[in-house]
């Protein structure tokens, strides 16, 4: 079978890609195809969120959650996208999340669920399943992906390119059209087969890039697929130089090994440099260590540089009990402990890395892209909710948001499909014999990490972006030859999507002069 087709693909199953495929398998007529390159649909950015979602606080308002939301994206938040979020997220929250998929949120005797407060919001609205807030949302929302009979989940499918008819029809008249998506080219992991997958709808669900800097608090698979694969279908693409890096990654003999919350600081937990001394008086004395992301992230950046130290330090134990760390970050406090790390005794080993792409795929108030019949939901998308520097907790509310907004929106435009959706050619690759060398993505990617955080890291100059782009250009002109000469596989799929979207990011980042937010120029 050298094609398929259904009436909505999606690709990517986190909380964006999974709330819509719910939203939209309630018309029981339709056929949706859902495709993860994980062998385990549990697995995605959504899974590793931490800290919690916002909910709404005791003495909260849209208009609070909308001043703080603009205040933390440095002002270059979208006006409606911010509106929308906070009007319709936390009631969204409650009807999918709390009534239809049951996720135990932890509560208070006689308060209902938990609210806590974290970095940059005024008051406690954030609830949360312990320390792994999302790995509950994903479970129960895999869960109901599973339950319903016109979702069709396939796992081990990487999506390679998606097609458009103006670049992929046999007919050649077809260029002339404006840009359409009719699906996608998707790798079977299994056989190696790439099939087309024709679709009414394509909706774009792929998480993050974080993957492509030397250290990431994200996943494996968050090495920038959406994002390249939209670039190269003619999608616009925008805010691509805020990259915001989270503050508090634990450290471990050179390498961030996974997310520390800043639920940690916002339940009381201080930042301290390798003396023991708390240092965010200098540098955020409004806010101390709930100061927002980059601000905090930049801190200890300019701390380790006075130091020489390696890292800094989380200091918990001081300011909860032990019982408390048990109860409120049982995950946190088991994963450090894997590292010999007890945070009911010891400080937490922290440095910055790689967390969220702010910018990403141009998408109106439905998650509609410029790209007709293109929607892009969750972490690749750019609604402009986070403008400059994301909001802690915002990434999985907007996720829920745009996927049950851009699942009516196709509902309700479900025959605007091109016409030439049966003109596309099956995948060519006849004559490519060779499996691609481990050896060679793996020094290539690895190349592409230290290239990202030593020249497009958290403190970016003109001289460092033009070595950047430079040293990226000839990267992917060799890339694009290994790519084009050997069998395809998912890691070598994620290598070219790895070079194209660090060569966005970093074109973007030299065009834009003006330090704002998360993207900070020393020149």
């Amino acid at each position: 079978m050298t094609h398929y087709e259904t009436d909505i693909l999606i690709i990517g199953c986190g909380i964006a890609g999974a709330t819509a495929a719910l939203r939209l398998a309630q018309n029981e007529n339709l056929q949706i195809t859902l495709v993860t390159a994980e062998e385990d649909p549990h697995e995605s950015n959504t899974y590793y969120a931490q800290g919690g979602i916002i909910y709404r606080g005791d003495d909260d308002s849209p208009e609070l959650l909308i001043s703080d939301i603009e205040r933390a994206g440095a002002g270059l938040s979208n006006p409606v996208a911010v509106r929308i979020l906070a009007q319709e997220g936390p009631n969204l929250v409650h009807s999918l999340l709390v009534d239809k998929l049951g996720v135990p949120f932890d509560s208070e005797p006689g308060h209902g669920m938990e609210r806590i407060k974290e970095a940059a919001h005024s008051t406690k609205r954030i609830i949360h399943v312990g320390d792994y807030t999302g790995r509950a949302i994903q479970e129960k929302l895999v869960e109901a992906l599973r339950s319903r009979p016109n979702i069709t989940l396939k796992t081990r499918t990487t999506a390679v390119d998606l097609l458009t008819t103006a670049h992929h029809s046999r007919n050649r008249l077809a260029i002339y059209d404006p840009l359409c998506c009719v699906g996608a080219y998707v790798l079977d992991q299994s056989t190696g087969e790439v099939q087309a997958c024709l679709a009414k709808k394509t909706i774009l669900a792929t998480g993050g890039l974080g993957r492509i800097f030397l250290y990431s608090t994200n996943p494996p698979a968050a090495r920038g697929d959406g994002l390249a694969m939209a670039f190269n279908a003619g999608a616009r693409i925008i805010n691509a130089e805020f990259v915001q890096f989270h503050p508090t990654a634990f450290y471990h003999r050179d390498q961030a090994r996974f997310l520390i919350s800043e639920a940690v600081r916002g339940a009381g937990g201080k930042l301290v440099n390798d003396r023991g001394e708390p240092f965010m008086n200098k540098y955020a004395p409004e806010w101390l260590d709930l100061a927002p992301r980059d601000v905090v992230a930049r801190s200890i950046h300019q701390e380790l540089l006075t130091s020489g130290s390696p890292c800094v330090y989380l200091d918990l134990k001081s300011h909860l009990s032990t019982d408390r760390i048990h109860t409120h970050f049982p995950a946190i406090y088991q994963s450090c402990l894997e590292f010999g790390v007890d945070i009911t005794r010891d400080l937490i080993p922290v440095v910055p890395a790689a967390h969220y792409h702010c910018g990403g795929v141009w998408v109106d108030e439905f998650g509609r892209s410029t790209v007709h019949n293109l929607y892009a939901v969750g972490e690749v998308s750019c609604t402009g909710v986070h403008g400059a520097n994301r909001l802690g907790s915002t990434s999985l509310l907007e996720g829920l948001v745009w996927g049950a907004r851009a699942a009516e929106d196709a509902l309700n435009s479900i025959n605007e499909c091109c016409s030439t959706i049966t003109d596309i050619p099956p995948w060519y690759d006849q004559g490519l014999t060779v499996a691609p060398d481990p050896a060679l993505i793996q020094q290539d990617m690895a190349n592409i990490q230290h290239i990202m955080w030593n020249y497009v890291g958290l403190v970016r100059s003109a001289r460092r972006l033009d070595r950047a782009i430079s040293d990226l250009k000839l990267l992917q002109v060799e890339i694009n030859r290994f790519y084009g000469s050997s069998k395809l596989s998912d890691s070598l799929i994620g290598l070219r999507s790895a070079v194209q979207a660090a060569s966005i990011i970093s074109q973007a980042a030299w065009e834009n002069k003006v330090s704002q937010g998360c993207h900070y120029r020393e020149d």
